[in-house]
């Protein structure tokens, strides 16, 4: 809960294709109601001046001056200096936007932006999912901790965020976590966004259908699958498989390489009691080698987060005390490995503004 006490206050938008969201956070907690305008995504003159005019208004409502700004906004970008790259969803940024220095010139204050998928996952680090789940641990009587959290949006597009020890990964490029770029299971020529996503659910749902209705969105699919709404139930449940799988197959490639607890959030997560069973399955899933004997996918087990059962498993340890050879001496060795994947503790868009507050104050305070 780092930064929970503090009282410097950071202004922050959660930047959409279709809306921009603006609010300010103090101590962990967002201070002022959200306020969500129109992105001009066609026009930079007006996009700029919403962008402006939003942070007026938040800073209008605060009871003293921010401390910072600090943003998810699409990448490709040159983060670190505040530069936003040709975005395909805000067409309008073409060449090289310098949107953090004309921030910095108009307020005054410094500006700090980043990728949602690293601020969401950063506020799950700070408030979310990993304090949580090593609460979990404590009152288990676990010596078990976790420092280093994946994280996975499902929505529109599939983001990805990286935290190790405490601190955001972001890459030598500003390209650290982009799992949407890793290569679909099920489709080798296209990429996970493409398999793990809205349009991907929808797209599967037409496809084994046979209806193409466009106005079906995952929730109403979702609704089909569990028996809620009319529609074609077995198609709608395999909608959600093979988003599953995808995201599945991505999330077990990403840990392989951090070994890290994992969190999903996103548009899609409101489904996660129908997909998370999949995805666990696929994470516990077998590689098969040449001569057809088979072996563990991960060296971690994966355990679903949002089930009771599961979450009994996760925190039981297995620590034992053994003999250091050669001495009288003994040391406490927990010999499994393993791994949870939950939902959001904190919901997607206050994640992104907890994780853009986090990393505003600590970039201050590394200045000083």
């Amino acid at each position: 809960m780092k930064y929970s006490d503090d009282k410097r206050i950071v202004m922050t938008l959660d930047a959409g294709g279709t809306t921009f969201v603006f609010s300010a956070v103090q101590a962990n907690k967002e201070i002022v109601d959200p306020i969500t305008l129109p992105s001009q995504p066609d026009n930079l003159d007006l996009c700029l001046s919403t962008i402006i005019e939003g942070f007026e208004k938040v800073k209008s409502k605060l009871s003293a001056p921010p401390a910072a700004i600090s943003f998810a906004f699409p990448g490709p970008a040159d983060y670190p200096n505040g530069i936003i790259g040709d975005l395909p969803n805000l067409p309008a940024f073409r060449g090289g936007i310098a949107l953090g220095p004309m921030l910095k010139e108009k307020f005054g204050i410094p500006v700090f932006i980043n990728n949602d998928g690293d601020l969401f996952v950063y506020g799950e680090a700070i408030a979310g999912l990993l304090p949580y789940v090593n609460s979990l641990f404590e009152k288990a009587g676990s010596h078990k901790r976790f420092k280093n959290i994946f994280g996975v949006t499902l929505g529109t597009g599939c983001g990805g965020g990286i935290v190790v020890n405490g601190e955001l990964f972001i890459g030598d490029n500003s390209n650290g976590g982009e799992i949407w770029l890793t290569r679909n299971k099920l489709n080798r020529e296209i990429n996970v966004e493409d398999g793990a996503s809205i349009r991907a659910v929808q797209r599967v749902y037409a496809e084994k259908s046979g209806i193409n209705n466009s106005e079906l969105s995952p929730k109403d699919i979702y609704d089909i699958a569990i028996g809620r709404m009319e529609g074609n139930k077995e198609a709608a449940v395999e909608a959600f498989r093979q988003m599953a799988e995808v995201a599945g197959d991505a999330i077990s490639n990403a840990i392989t390489l951090i070994d890290a607890l994992v969190v999903i959030g996103g548009g899609v997560a409101g489904a996660n009691s129908l997909f998370m069973p999949f995805l666990i399955n696929e994470m516990n899933g077998f590689y098969e080698r040449a001569d057809g004997s088979k072996f563990n996918r991960l060296v971690q087990a994966v355990y679903n987060l949002e089930d009771e059962k599961s979450i009994s498993e996760f925190v039981k340890g297995d620590a034992k005390e053994i003999n250091i050879p050669g001495t009288s001496k003994t040391i406490i060795y927990e010999a499994s490995k393993k791994t949870g994947v939950g939902m959001s503790k904190l919901g997607t868009s206050k994640a992104v503004s907890i994780g853009a507050y986090a990393f505003a104050l600590n970039a201050l305070d590394n200045k000083k």
